[in-house]
């Protein structure tokens, strides 16, 4: 367990997700959690539904806590910064969940010294099925990263890499919800369309994700390898496969993990510029 007050400035999803992840997990105690909002509703439900503590005050959850998640929108970032800035000393950790908010911005805000970890997690989280990038600030330690990795463990897996790295997670495991629905959705239009009821196409199509990912981590084979095993001589899965190759798919997927990194390099770049880089 984690002998450390933890604030969430900003109630979001995100932030709920890791509230719940923490306390289900035992990574924390409700009475070590604040979180912080605008909604007076919003923290109401978080409140009875966790039992954790809820402010409207950021300044005075960010004077209290040993831990420090920013889990505000990236657009909201710069003025939260401002607002907490003079109460983040150097013996508090901070953790950023905004996508597109490097580092370097984040400490010209709270001063060099700060012990920033950036992370990137995903909407998986939300049911405890994430994935998360960390990647720390030059001031954070060992210890700090060993800390942060364990708050997003409570909703899925982490990895640890260099910040530099950080925009190509957003592109690929950050975004690829949004493009595994879609997949899920054209494969339950087609189950439709071959004349499955509606509930039933987007049932098995979501089952058969699912269970293709999970057989995929637990044999660690290589995703050829199963595609083979499904694959038989003239079958009706090579006659699938000719089809999506035909179309694209495999290209229009690297595509768009290449077109959502740049995005979110244009971003980290806006941002710079915004803090005054």
């Amino acid at each position: 367990m984690l002998e450390r007050t933890i604030a969430f400035l900003g109630a979001g999803n995100m932030a709920e997700a890791l509230i719940k992840g923490l306390l289900r997990s035992g990574t924390a105690r409700p009475d070590a959690v604040l979180a912080t909002g605008r909604r007076t509703d919003r923290l109401q439900v978080l409140q009875s539904t966790y039992g954790v503590r809820t402010l409207t005050d950021n300044v005075a959850a960010a004077r209290e806590a040993d831990i420090i998640v920013l889990s505000v929108k990236p657009q909201a970032m710069d003025k939260l910064l401002v607002q907490v800035a003079p109460v983040l000393d150097h013996s508090k950790l901070i953790i950023s969940v905004a996508a597109g908010v490097p580092i370097a911005a984040l400490e010209r805000r709270l001063g060099a010294g700060a012990r920033i970890i950036r992370t990137m997690p995903n909407t998986p989280s939300l049911v405890g099925a994430g994935a998360c990038a960390l990647s720390r600030g030059e001031h954070a330690s060992d210890e700090d990263l060993a800390v942060a990795s364990r708050i997003f463990q409570a909703v899925g897996i982490t990895t640890v890499v260099d910040e530099n790295l950080l925009d190509a997670v957003t592109g690929l495991s950050g975004s690829g919800p949004a493009y595994i629905f879609l997949v899920i959705e054209a494969l339950s239009d087609a189950g439709v369309k071959v004349g499955l009821p509606r509930y039933t196409a987007l049932k098995l199509a979501a089952q058969t994700v699912l269970g293709s990912a999970q057989l995929l981590i637990e044999t660690n084979a290589h995703p050829g390898q199963l595609k083979d095993q499904v694959t038989s001589p003239g079958g009706t899965a090579i006659a699938g496969l000719h089809t999506l190759e035909a179309g694209g798919l495999r290209t229009t997927l690297i595509n768009a993990v290449e077109a959502a990194t740049r995005r979110a390099k244009e971003l980290g770049e806006q941002f710079l510029e915004k803090s005054g880089g």
